[in-house]
């Protein structure tokens, strides 16, 4: 273990100039950002299979008002098309797995409840958007037929599965037509539905070109947000997609919760990312659709931890994202190839996520990406234990105090003191640099 001089001296200065390097109005001039409704939002998958027993749209329209409530801002609906049957996986069979581009799954509605679902959205002002599946269609795809020359095939002439899933052929992007029926598509939803935008799937396997066409398509109607599933191929964030995955970060909050990692590994991520192009548009996540089904609910990945990790979460540059149900300790894995509806019930972790949406919302300096203020990480003489950091845009500064162990820890943060106002108990305090934490225990501090 290195000494705690060398550890308080590596990430006395790490800070991530959020803001100041790049005013929000160049932001507006790039195509890629200039929906500027998306810089203090919070995002949130919606599961319309689990979300209710029905499973529909009109089923889901009527949480819209407690949602409104919860304090989210742009509404990602998992992919609403037609699921192949040839293939298929399990008893429902995989969301991404599209039969029909340009219709929706009979098991969730028409296209006018789909309408319907999107203006009364747009009417409690929210933004909308689609899960799309670009990288691969259905076999049984009408595309297959009608234009077999623009599936991927292999050194036999076979048409081919990307990776092992096997529910789905893969898609030719060198073929010009894919590339104009694709766009064509994407731009269908927002024309014909006045949806806002687009979560890419395997973004990253689509050329970045691709992207960057049909983001100047859709914005011949009107400007979309656009979310791609990547982390690593930063070129996608010059001119298609506003943000993508923060993956790496989420694996380090499981690792630390589980101690599987110390602190240390908090310090490395920024320290590394702080160089890194797109490091403050990534989207943070205790869960989605996948880490819940596959990897497991919050609660047995994370425990006493959770509530601290999403402070963080909400906290760090980035957006936040809350999955179906997390809002009130969804505590099983929702299966993802058959009916498993979601049982809601009252919980206080409503009221949690709800201040924090709405820290997110009243705080400049929380913002997302450029719009939001600097990051600096905060010495401790508990390094190894604890973990502090502080945002500022302006004269707005929010001071972020957590202590990520399972003890009590009474810790020093010298560079903090003067007057704020406790965030979660509304009570103004004067700090002096010494803090006292219960295990897991987190605290927010508003600059007077």
């Amino acid at each position: 273990m290195k000494k705690m001089f060398t550890r308080i001296s590596a990430i006395l200065f790490v800070m991530i100039a959020v803001s100041c390097s790049q005013p929000a109005k160049d932001a507006e001039e790039k195509s890629n950002t200039a929906v500027e409704w998306h810089k203090d939002a919070t995002i949130y998958e919606v599961n319309i299979r689990q979300y209710t027993e029905e499973g529909t749209f009109d089923a889901f329209r009527e949480h819209l008002p407690r949602l409104k409530k919860l304090g989210v801002d742009i509404l990602w609906l998992m992919p609403i098309h037609p699921i192949g049957e040839k293939k298929k996986k399990g008893e429902l069979g995989s969301y991404y797995s599209v039969k029909d581009y340009k219709d929706v799954n009979p098991e969730f509605g028409s296209k006018e409840d789909f309408k319907k679902l999107v203006d009364a959205a747009h009417e409690q002002g929210f933004r909308l958007i689609l899960d799309w599946v670009a990288n691969h269609t259905a076999w049984d795809n009408q595309l297959i037929e009608d234009h077999p020359e623009w599936y991927t095939r292999d050194s036999a002439g076979m048409m081919v599965s990307p990776y092992d899933w096997s529910d789905v052929a893969d898609l030719n992007y060198e073929n010009q037509e894919v590339r104009d029926y694709m766009s064509g598509a994407l731009k269908y939803w927002v024309e014909e539905f006045d949806v806002d935008g687009y979560r890419c799937d395997v973004a990253g396997m689509v050329p970045t070109d691709f992207w960057e066409r049909a983001v100047a398509d859709m914005y011949e109607v009107k400007p979309v947000f656009m979310l791609a599933e990547d982390e690593g191929e930063l070129s996608l964030l010059d001119s298609a997609f506003h943000m993508h995955y923060g993956w790496e970060f989420h694996h380090v909050m499981n690792q630390v919760a589980q101690g599987e990692e110390s602190v240390d590994a908090f310090y490395n991520y920024f320290e590394k990312v702080d160089t890194t192009i797109g490091h403050s548009r990534k989207m943070h996540f205790l869960t989605n659709h996948d880490e819940n089904s596959w990897n497991g609910t919050i609660e047995e990945r994370m425990g006493d931890a959770s509530e601290a990790m999403a402070v963080i979460s909400f906290t760090i540059p980035g957006m936040p994202l809350i999955y179906s149900g997390q809002e009130t300790g969804l505590d099983k894995q929702l299966e993802f190839f058959q009916k498993d509806p979601i049982a809601w019930e009252e919980s206080p972790l409503e009221d949690f996520y709800a201040q924090l949406t709405q820290l997110k919302a009243e705080n400049p300096a929380l913002y997302f990406g450029e719009y939001g203020g600097t990051f600096e990480i905060l010495p401790s003489n508990k390094p190894e234990k604890t973990f502090a950091f502080k945002r500022i845009k302006d004269n707005n500064e929010v001071l972020v105090v957590t202590n990520l162990s399972d003890e009590t820890q009474a810790f020093a943060v010298p560079d903090v003191a003067g007057d704020y106002q406790n965030y979660f108990t509304g009570k103004k305090e004067a700090l002096d640099r010494k803090f006292q934490l219960k295990p897991w225990g987190y605290s927010v501090y508003i600059k007077e």
